[in-house]
């Protein structure tokens, strides 16, 4: 086996993805476009999207990052847009991208054509939540677009199976499509729901953080797994067991949240890498097998189907926010009221994506028992990938300009840090309660240097968010936190290059140098954090 194109497609696409963070290019787009130009390239070879690795082994840790990412509270409170955006588009975007390429094809088969709608169905929304966190959106958009991006994918894979089992006539029916869907949706709570009380208890009860670890890296496949064993969602399973665990997080040891962070980010980050520039590298796949569609007919398929998208989206983004309001006193009561604005953006932001690409891999070559090759599986190809990259690089680049165009109201930083002031000011009486308590019992007790220690460094943690909100340095323009880190900083780079020295000279060994250093490493995070 020749690891040497898995090596480069995997360092590769991280380097574009640092260099993308010094553009104002969001990195989904960039890479993108380099794995276009490269796919042109000779000698480059084939990167063939395999959808039974991209499935089960890239969309779990996908949607697990991005689900322990997410709150729980702030998705429940916006539940009716995702469910209608997750579902309800979904579904709607099937019916209505399938019919219309039925419509322009000649010769297609309406079950190949809803095969193609349910294919391009479900956005992804890492580029538009990557764009709208960096331009300031406000957090109910953001949420919505999060949400959606986490569930669509469900639906869009049972319409796709049941659309396909129609299509090369395995005898699918309107009530055996909707029972599938039900099974699969239930089931994947249902498994979800079974699955992550007792992994949240192994979490809370083995103490070793790099078994934690593994078993936290180990948790989206067997919840993927499980489900789709019983014929359930395990998009719907992972994302489940992946909220809980988010929500429930504080209850894991501290050792175990700073791995955990690190080893995730580092995941999701090779993953979306890889992944987007994998899109721009199936280039020369999709041409190579476009056949009679080439040239003229193929663009204006290309074209048509892209305006198709777009234009069904909003068909169903505006009516979706707003004919709820107009039935329902309720929402008008309990909800303010929507400007033009918002459903605009997220209409726009419906970017798709690896999913959409990998499912249309997975068609099969041939109907049902042998009896024919499927009717146009190449066009189908070709149009999911002129859909993803359109939707990418017209969306997506202008997306940000449409942004700062709208001119939404920013966050208000203030404000945010008198609430994280106030709260850190409870804990800290708390703190100061239980501290009182504790030195009261003889089995606690300390020299007073080290109590006043803890209520020093309680205290500078109080202060800490105060004095963010106090002016600048005149001289160096830093605020009185950066000036604190920073010099925290330097006063640890001194001791970590003394510790050296001293492994150097042999006064200590190597295995002291790495105690000592790992006691420094989690100080200066704490004082990073602290001041964050």
């Amino acid at each position: 086996m020749d690891v040497m194109p898995l090596l480069l497609l995997v360092a590769g696409s991280a380097g574009i993805a640092a260099v993308a963070r010094r553009t104002p290019v969001p990195a989904p787009l960039l890479l993108v476009a380099v794995g276009l130009a490269v796919s042109s390239v000779p000698g480059v070879p084939d990167y063939t999207l395999d959808p039974h690795v991209v499935l089960p082994l890239l969309l779990p840790p996908l949607l697990h990052t991005a689900a322990t990412d997410s709150s729980y509270l702030d998705l429940r409170a916006q539940l009716r847009p995702v469910a209608l955006l997750s579902v309800g588009y979904v579904l709607f975007a099937t019916f209505a991208v399938g019919w219309a390429l039925y419509l322009l094809v000649p010769d297609l088969p309406l079950t190949a054509a809803l095969v193609f709608g349910a294919v391009v169905a479900p956005p992804d929304a890492v580029a538009a939540t990557a764009v709208a966190r960096r331009v300031g959106l406000p957090s109910r958009i953001t949420t919505i677009l999060q949400g959606e991006s986490l569930l669509n994918d469900a639906t869009a894979i049972t319409a796709y199976r049941v659309a396909l089992a129609a299509a090369v006539g395995e005898g699918a029916t309107w009530a055996g499509g909707i029972g599938e869907f039900l099974l699969a949706a239930v089931g994947g709570v249902v498994v979800g729901l079974v699955l992550m009380a007792p992994i949240h208890w192994i979490r809370t009860h083995v103490k070793e953080a790099l078994f934690q670890n593994t078993l936290s890296l180990l948790t989206p496949f067997v919840a993927y797994a499980v489900a789709e064993q019983v014929h359930a969602s395990g998009v719907i399973a992972v994302v489940v067991v992946a909220l809980y665990l988010g929500h429930r997080a504080w209850e894991v040891d501290f050792a175990t949240r700073l791995q955990e962070e690190a080893v995730w980010k580092m995941v999701a980050c090779v993953l979306e890498s890889a992944v987007f520039a994998l899109i721009g590298l199936q280039l020369p796949v999709v041409l190579r097998g476009l056949g009679e569609y080439e040239g003229v007919l193929a663009a204006w398929y290309a074209v048509a189907v892209f305006l198709v998208v777009v234009a069904a989206r909003f068909l169903w983004v505006y009516p979706a926010t707003f004919l709820p309001r107009l039935l329902s006193a309720r929402i008008r009561e309990r909800e303010a009221s929507p400007t033009w604005k918002g459903p605009f953006v997220v209409a726009w932001a419906g970017m798709r994506g690896v999913v959409s690409l990998a499912i249309a891999f997975s068609i099969p070559l041939t109907l049902h028992d042998g009896e024919g090759p499927f009717p146009h599986r190449n066009l189908i190809l070709f149009l999911t990938f002129t859909t993803v990259i359109g939707t990418l690089v017209v969306q997506g680049l202008t997306l940000p300009p449409l942004i700062r165009l709208l001119q939404f109201p920013g966050r208000d930083a203030q404000a945010e840090t008198l609430a994280e002031a106030n709260a850190q000011a409870q804990a800290s009486r708390a703190a100061e309660r239980r501290l009182d308590e504790l030195l009261t019992d003889e089995r606690n007790a300390l020299p007073a240097p080290l109590a006043d220690r803890l209520r020093i460094v309680l205290e500078r943690r109080r202060n800490a968010v105060w004095e963010r909100l106090g002016q600048a340095n005149p001289i160096t323009g830093e605020s009185v936190d950066d000036t604190y880190r920073r010099l925290s900083r330097e006063m640890i780079s001194a001791e970590r290059e003394v510790f050296v020295k001293l492994r150097d000279g042999r006064y200590i060994d190597d295995e002291m140098l790495r105690t000592l250093l790992r006691r420094l490493d989690l100080e200066e995070a704490a004082a990073f954090r602290e001041t964050a």
